[in-house]
Formats: structure tokens, sequence, C-alpha cells
């Protein structure tokens, strides 16, 4: 039975765990958007949450409670700068998981944990496709120019 239990221990020691915990987090913050499995992304969720919402007053003392949970100072400024300011409105559930089925060496199930304003990045490729190729145009076109005139 599961009742008084305050956290999920996956079964590892309380080093293990924190390091899984911190790992994930920065890497949650980092890529916006991690595959892992139902247990983890659900414990990661809780500590990821707390962390933003500490992040949305930006304040010498919350920046230094981050930090120790946190060691990376790029995604801690990111945490503060980027990602806060995207969720000051929101009241809370920051993150979403979406369900991707059983993972076939022993059936666990895979979630993919992301940030709930999360964007894919098709958008961002099929732009960049169209800016080079319209650069590559223009620049045939410049080459094509310079062959009449020549």
């Amino acid at each position: 039975m599961k009742h008084k239990r305050g956290f999920n221990p996956l079964e590892r020691s309380s080093a293990h765990r924190k390091a899984l915990h911190r790992n994930m987090v920065t890497s949650l913050f980092r890529y916006e958007r991690i595959k892992t499995t139902k247990a983890k992304a659900l414990a990661i969720r809780r500590s990821a949450e707390k962390l933003i919402t500490r992040a949305k007053v930006d304040t010498v003392h919350n920046r230094r409670i981050v930090s120790s949970r946190l060691y990376d100072e790029g995604i801690v400024a990111k945490l503060f700068t980027n990602i806060a300011q995207r969720m000051k409105e929101r009241p809370g559930g920051y993150t979403r998981i979406l369900k991707l089925g059983a993972r076939p060496g022993d059936a666990s199930e895979i979630v993919i944990l992301e940030l709930v304003d999360y964007k894919l990045p098709t958008d961002e490729s099929t732009e960049k496709k169209a800016r080079k190729e319209a650069k590559k145009e223009a620049k045939k076109k410049g080459q094509d120019a310079k062959e009449e005139n020549n």
C-alpha cells in the first residue's frame, strides 16, 4: 500500500535520486521537452514546477535557492529570464505529460514531459529552408546577370 508516502523514491538511493532530479530538470529547462518513463516524469514534474514558481519572482534569495538545485548557471539564467517570464501570468501547471506507449524492452510506459508553451521546431526549420532557397536563387540570378554582361 502507498498510504502516507511523500514521494516516489524510484528505487534509488537519496544521492542518486537527487542527481537524477537535478539532471532531468536541467535537461527539461535546456530542451523544454524530454522523453522519459512515466514514473520519472511525475517525480520530475513536481521539482520543475516548484523551480518555475520560484523563478517567477526574481530576487537574490530565489536565485540562490534555484542555483543550489541546478548547477548549470546558464540554465538558471534561462529559467529566470526566459521561461519564468513566459509563465508569469500562469497560476500553475507549467508542464504537460504526453503518453507515447510501452517501451519494447520492459513494457515501461514512455512519456514526453514538456513545458506547456512548447512549440515544435518544424515551423522554424521550414522558414530557414525558405530563406536558404531564396538566397540560392538570388545568388544564381546574380551569377546569371554577370555572365550576360560578360
